[in-house]
């Protein structure tokens, strides 16, 4: 419909119901639809705002401190449903927002009001706080009513958008490019993880460029990770009733701005995208690569009784998903709103989105937030949906990490391994097998022979390759792994909420007393079980993803729910850490060394445990304690609680048919309370076992060897890592011999090399 004629609208469309007029001295000239947002071309700056259902947009220019409004300006064009104009005397720096008119008719799903001032979605950096208060409705909040209007001006009350300059020198810097196969993800927060730090200076804690000092990447790196995976950084809110209860959205899944890093999290939060920029150069240089947890699926706004900051007052038709009564809000995420990704326009957002951080920002990929939701349609999720094809085709995005969380809180919401070629999943049935399993959890042992070995059984389809499964033990929703082994139930006291909000299901076991204790056999059960399962998760074939100081024994004292505590519970506390923490690091950072030095655990073809007649090998077999094949009655006893997973180091590499020249390795796992015998099997093309790993003895530095068909006592609860040492008479440069030569130097330099944790 053609804007130059009067359309039916609600009678709270009347302009002169918004805030009193400003006189316009800056001059305007059209402009263009493209691209979307305030650009500035190094002689103006155009504006373009998407509204399908607007009436009219106008721009309106605030004082360098963000706080009056000096001009409000019509945009004068209205293209492919884009408002635009040009500012010839438009300059970087320059402040603004919008006020865009229309229909107020919330029944028909639309919520126009010029008397609220709104954050353009493409801004690429803010100004300002907002300040919650009844002004930043749309409704009369008092009235409780959203189907009244409410004429006050937010303005003085909300964020604004400034525009930039996006020019930045990388120098000499690029992206890793890291392998799938080769990928460990350290998944941490960037206020969270330097805040407590003592040896970085005061002003550079919490922030991106605390993060990208030397001390802190030299830790990370002595870690043995290779990505470092944010969450949220986009612009984000503080929910309302959070703060009123003293508490704060410290997770930051209340995205509003899909294009600018959050201010709170730099130093000079003047320049906090320049800063974002320098840090990701900086871990760049070291060979770090940055994924970024990212919030598409809702955003702050809420539901129809949210405030009106953004979407909502911009087109809350087209960026939201309606309920067949449009009045009210399709709500899969569980937050209010669900962003409607099955229109053009809304969809472009987060294409745009996503390639302005893949190239202007550099990032190296992105976990998605219930990422079902992105690849719903109309009627459900698809796995060829608009989304999923859009980064499919993409000529970016197709080049970038791209990692589902695969599920929502809608109907169908659960699609683990339903995602398209190309795409890694965050895999939560490893993460529940293997907590039950090394919890002693009875009949673990058939799936736990899947989840080892990459879900094939989910993920073995389309060509995937086993990097498709991203494994991890915790992550930042729920307990720490210390936690994970010391509390039996959720302390979430400090959330305010009773202790009702986080899962009670956390397949924990505190091993005999809830929380800290000083009984010394606890505390050596409870070590013994984090290095179990930090030795499976690394151990395992798919894309191990560790949370940032699991690696010491990080404690958030039982708070399995820890989203709203900006506070010491949810700080990482470097101070804290003891000779027991600082063993488990270099336990850990021992893990990572084998991992990449045992490209079994890392080939791109999935095991089947067939025999190949043409090169005579079975790629991998499971063994029971008595040294033989697993048969049905092994898998079909609940009460087996142990198994070894031999693992052939000749089989086929890759697609070419011939035979491999890895490490042959031999993983025995125990859960039963008590030691168990296990007969070491023979191994073709070798001589006898080398031990590199035994849980109960981690602090072991010396290779130790074991001859074919010994009977090692497995300690109860404990994880072994054995590789075979290959036959006499092998030359030095041959594949076999130079793989195992490979794995015991990575052992050695392991041991030798202290992990860099803080003096304190």
């Amino acid at each position: 419909m053609s804007h130059s004629k009067k359309r039916a609208v609600s009678p709270h469309t009347n302009p002169a119901s918004a805030a009193p007029a400003l006189q316009t001295r800056s001059r305007v000239l059209e402009g263009r639809p493209y691209p979307l947002g305030a650009t500035w071309d190094g002689l103006g700056v155009n504006f373009a705002l998407f509204s399908r259902h607007a009436t009219k947009v106008e721009l309106c220019l605030f004082d360098d401190a963000g706080e009056t409004e000096l001009e409000r300006i019509t945009l004068p064009e209205y293209t492919d449903s884009v408002w635009h104009g040009y500012l010839p005397e438009g300059r970087p720096g320059t402040i603004y927002g919008y006020r865009v008119h229309g229909p107020y008719e919330p029944t028909a799903g639309h919520r126009f009001n010029p008397n609220k001032l709104l954050l353009d979605p493409y801004a690429k950096s803010t100004v300002g706080r907002l300040d919650w208060n009844a002004t930043l409705f749309g409704y009369n909040m008092e009235s409780g009513d959203d189907l009244t209007f409410d004429e006050r001006d937010s303005a003085p009350s909300m964020l604004k958008g400034r525009v930039i300059d996006q020019a930045f020198t990388w120098g000499q810097t690029r992206k890793p490019e890291t392998p799938w196969d080769n990928t460990i993800i350290y998944e941490t927060h960037v206020k969270g993880f330097t805040k407590l730090r003592p040896d970085i200076r005061e002003p550079l804690r919490g922030t991106y460029a605390g993060l990208a000092t030397k001390q802190v990447i030299d830790y990370i790196l002595s870690i043995g990770v290779t990505a470092v995976e944010l969450l949220p950084v986009h612009t984000f809110l503080d929910d309302g009733y959070l703060l009123g209860k003293g508490l704060s959205n410290y997770w930051g899944y209340n995205t509003i701005g899909f294009f600018s890093p959050a201010r709170r999290y730099a130093a000079n939060r003047d320049f906090a995208f320049a800063e974002f920029k320098e840090m990701v150069a900086r871990l760049h240089y070291h060979g770090l690569e940055v994924i970024l947890d990212v919030v598409y699926n809702h955003t702050a706004e809420g539901n129809e009784r949210g405030p009106t900051i953004s979407f909502k007052g911009i087109d809350n038709a087209s960026y939201y998903r309606l309920a067949p009564d449009p009045r009210y809000y399709i709500n899969d995420t569980g937050t209010g709103n669900t962003v409607n990704l099955s229109d053009s326009r809304v969809l472009q957002l987060v294409m745009d989105s996503l390639r302005y951080w893949a190239t202007e920002m550099q990032v190296d990929g992105f976990r998605f937030d219930l990422a079902t939701i992105l690849a719903r349609e109309p009627h459900g999720f698809e796995e060829d949906g608009r989304f999923l094809d859009a980064c499919r085709q993409d000529p970016v995005l197709s080049e970038v990490k791209l990692i589902a969380e695969p599920w929502d809180c809608g109907p169908g919401g659960y699609q683990v391994g339903r995602f398209s070629p190309g795409w890694a999943e965050w895999n939560d049935r490893f993460r529940d097998t293997v907590r039950g399993f090394w919890r002693g959890d009875e009949g673990k042992l058939p799936e736990l022979a899947s989840r080892l070995t990459a879900s094939a059984d989910l993920f073995n389809k389309g060509g995937r390759r086993p990097w498709s499964s991203v494994n991890f033990i915790t992550a930042h929703d729920g307990f720490t792994l210390n936690d994970l082994v010391s509390y039996n139930d959720k302390h979430n006291s400090a959330n305010g909420e009773d202790n009702r909000d986080g899962t009670s299901d956390n397949l924990s076991n505190n091993h005999g007393a809830e929380g800290p204790t000083d009984n010394p056999d606890i505390k050596s059960l409870r070590f013994r079980q984090m290095r179990n399962m930090l030795a499976t998760l690394f151990l395992s074939r798919g894309t191990p993803m560790l949370v940032a100081g699991d690696e010491f024994a990080r404690s958030q004292n039982g708070n399995n729910n820890a989203y709203c505590q900006d506070n010491e519970i949810s700080w990482i506390d470097w101070k804290s850490i003891d000779e027991d923490g600082r063993n488990l690091a270099h336990f850990t950072q021992k893990l990572a060394r084998l991992r990449r030095a045992l490209a079994m655990l890392r080939r791109g073809r999935f095991l089947t445990g067939s025999y190949d007649e043409e090169i005579g090998v079975k790629d991998i077999a499971w063994i029971n304690p008595n040294g033989d094949e697993m048969t049905e009655a092994d898998w079909g006893d609940g009460n087996a609680k142990c198994m070894g997973v031999l693992m052939d180091g000749r089989a086929q590499e890759t697609g070419v048919r011939r035979v491999g020249t890895d490490a042959t390795i031999l993983l025995v796992l125990n859960a039963h309370d008590d030691a168990v015998s296990f007969k070491l099997p023979e191994a073709a093309g070798g001589q006898r076992w080398v031990r590199l790993i035994d849980t109960n003895q981690p602090d072991e530095e010396s290779l130790s060897y074991f001859p074919f068909g010994d009977a090692y006592t497995v300690t109860g609860r404990s994880l072994l890592l054995f590789m075979v040492r290959p036959a006499e008479g092998a030359r030095a440069d041959s594949g076999p011999e130079e793989s195992f030569n490979h794995v015991v130097q990575a052992f050695r330099s392991a041991a030798a090399e202290p992990v860099p944790l803080p003096e304190v």
